[in-house]
């Protein structure tokens, strides 16, 4: 990254901290950031050396907010955000219920001038707007008090599982729970950078190519943003504002990568008879599915086969009651095991996620036709978890602790696979292979394989640091506080 490009992230973290001061959390300045950005950058495509038809209506375009100070200002910004609210396509999402959170006239045109309008955004590379911007989310789901995390997948495995699904030119990519498009975006790198694209690949690439999903506003509004700062530009916007499991959008896709949210239960906002919001929960019936249920996370296994073409590919993150629950989970399991090729689970280690105290899995899956005999044939099982210590804040997961398990993988070849496991000479091998037969005898057709001695739990020597065991004694009570708010919502009491 050059200087000027260091300056001007220095530039947005210096902005962020002054609004933190005044009330704004860093959620709510990546909102304001991208709002101001995308009118900023609009009006550039106006103007020399693009000469583009302009996108912003004149009575809600940057001109009309540099004009302004005071409380002129902050009318003709809230009218800008109402006005564009209503627009169709990527404005619609990016200005979606958008309200000024700036209170304070003078940030707001020190934002304004200052900060964004010295900059010449478009001229600016992709990847120094997109690190930054990717930046900004980070902090923001590193943040304890109202952060996002839970809509944030660690990079690297998001690069992990990209490089084993290994994209191509040409294919379709969808991410039924997108969050801020992580997926989506790793995808599109990879492409760009394993393949010589000619101008009709090119043009899929960042006109067709990706599809996404994602339930909350302010979370697509930050994954659109998130995929224009990074060359992305459309025809129209990839993003749909919708709860994607509802029902078959009759879409399909060649590939789709997604880590839908943690929480087990469905559920829908309505108000009842007292005028009080609660909640209700609810099994998802579709002709497609296998079983209906309650559980979100089965139901998102249960969509993402629905969605794929015929020989499309999946990698989902699925917590570990998927692998194991009774049950529809039961159905679902033996069903896929039968009607997709599921050759790989990747155990994942703890402390990797903001959402505290998830214990997951990745789930590898291809789409098969039709076929009396069952599709898989040996499920093969990498263990990154049993003896493995991560934290988000001491011991961070770094692309490099997925290596062996991407070579393991073995993308180019899979049928030439070699086990790092056998019960003499490598009784510590994390890598084997489970055949069909043997997992149909488990109970309830569990998937929640393990065979690797936890050291921990055997030899003090082996514990880790006291440091460490803090840190995850705070993350499991942090998660089980958050068990007990859902089961007393559940019950009528404080959410």
């Amino acid at each position: 990254m050059s200087n000027h490009s260091q300056q001007i992230v220095q530039k947005l973290w210096n902005y962020c901290n002054v609004l933190r001061d005044d009330g704004l959390s860093y959620q709510d300045y990546i909102e304001q950031l991208t709002y101001l950005l995308f009118l900023k950058m609009a009006d550039e495509r106006t103007r020399p050396p693009f000469n583009k038809p302009a996108i912003i209506p004149e009575p809600f375009s940057w001109a009309q907010l540099l004009k302004r100070d005071g409380d002129a200002l902050e009318v003709q910004y809230r009218k800008t955000l109402e006005g564009l609210g209503k627009q169709p396509g990527m404005l619609g999402i990016i200005f979606r219920k958008a309200q000024n959170k700036i209170q304070d006239p003078a940030n707001l045109r020190r934002l304004i001038v200052d900060l964004i309008d010295r900059e010449s955004w478009l001229t600016l590379d992709a990847d120094v707007k997109g690190d930054a911007y990717e930046g900004l989310l980070q902090k923001n789901a590193e943040d304890v008090k109202g952060g996002a995390g839970q809509y944030f997948t660690p990079r690297p495995l998001i690069q992990a599982i990209v490089d084993c699904m290994r994209p191509a030119p040409g294919e379709l990519i969808c991410d039924p729970a997108c969050g801020t498009g992580g997926f989506l975006l790793a995808a599109y790198e990879y492409i760009s950078r394993h393949h010589r694209l000619n101008p009709d690949q090119k043009k899929h690439l960042k006109h067709k190519a990706l599809r996404g999903w994602e339930i909350v506003d302010n979370t697509a509004r930050l994954c659109v943003m998130n995929l224009y700062l990074h060359g992305i530009d459309p025809d129209e916007c990839p993003i749909r504002v919708a709860d994607s499991i509802r029902a078959d959008s009759g879409e399909r896709f060649s590939m789709v990568l997604t880590n839908p949210p943690f929480g087990k239960k469905s559920s829908l906002s309505i108000v009842n008879d007292e005028g009080e919001a609660e909640k209700q929960d609810q099994v998802i019936v579709r002709d497609d599915f296998w079983a209906s249920t309650k559980n979100k996370q089965l139901n998102f296994v249960q969509h993402v086969k629905s969605q794929l073409a015929m020989h499309g590919r999946a990698a989902i993150v699925v917590p570990d009651n998927v692998l194991f629950e009774g049950g529809a989970g039961e159905t679902i399991r033996r069903k896929l095991l039968h009607e997709c090729d599921v050759h790989t689970l990747l155990r994942l280690p703890t402390g990797i996620f903001y959402a505290q105290g998830v214990k997951a899995n990745v789930l590898f899956f291809d789409r098969k036709p039709a076929s009396e005999t069952p599709w898989t044939k040996e499920l093969w099982v990498y263990d990154l978890r049993t003896n493995m210590r991560f934290t988000l804040k001491t011991n961070p997961l770094k692309r490099g602790d997925l290596d062996e398990f991407v070579t393991c993988f073995n993308p180019e070849a899979r049928h030439e696979r070699k086990a790092t496991w056998t019960p003499k000479r490598s009784p510590n091998g994390r890598w084997r292979a489970f055949g069909y037969d043997e997992l149909l005898k488990r109970d309830k057709i569990s998937l929640d394989i393990f065979w690797l001695r936890d050291e921990s739990l055997e030899d003090s020597e082996h514990l880790p640091a006291p440091a460490t065991i803090a840190e995850e004694i705070v993350e499991d009570l942090e998660a089980a506080v958050d068990q007990f708010a859902e089961i007393a919502g559940d019950f009528g009491g404080a959410p």
